[in-house]
């Protein structure tokens, strides 16, 4: 399950990527928007900026800005950063002990399938096509 940091980081993007004027987007008016809490979208684009998916600046005509084009962003990638793994279990997460079960694990190519689709799907859609996905309300619920 997606959480609630990564749908919200892909809100931010979006949101990001279609008000970018070459400058920086202050917080306060992505949060405004977005209808997020300022303290709770800082921690997501502290995220986010370590990641070098955005660049931040401090101070007046601060913000935050994109590091590069939309359609060089994935779905995938930006939920990777934001919630660590998207494996469907344990035993497949980057870094994980080899499981003691695996060679009789008459499950595990089930679930190697899974996450390859997963990431397959995530990893082929940009943050551009989003952003020229009609939306008929202007709002972003993902």
């Amino acid at each position: 399950m997606i959480s609630t940091r990564g749908r919200y980081a892909l809100r931010v993007m979006i949101d990001i990527a279609e008000n970018s004027d070459g400058n920086f987007i202050p917080l306060n008016d992505i949060a405004k928007r977005q209808e997020i809490s300022e303290k709770y979208l800082e921690s997501i684009l502290v995220i986010l900026t370590r990641g070098n998916l955005l660049l931040g600046m401090r101070g007046k005509g601060g913000g935050y800005k994109l590091t590069r084009a939309p359609k060089d962003y994935t779905l995938g990638t930006i939920l990777r950063l934001t919630e660590g793994s998207l494996s469907p279990v344990a035993c497949l997460k980057e870094g994980a002990l080899p499981c003691q079960k695996s060679p009789a694990c008459r499950t595990l190519p089930v679930w190697k399938g899974l996450n390859d689709a997963i990431n397959t799907y995530l990893d082929s859609i940009t943050l551009e096509q989003l952003l020229n996905t009609p939306d008929a309300s202007g709002d972003y619920y993902i």
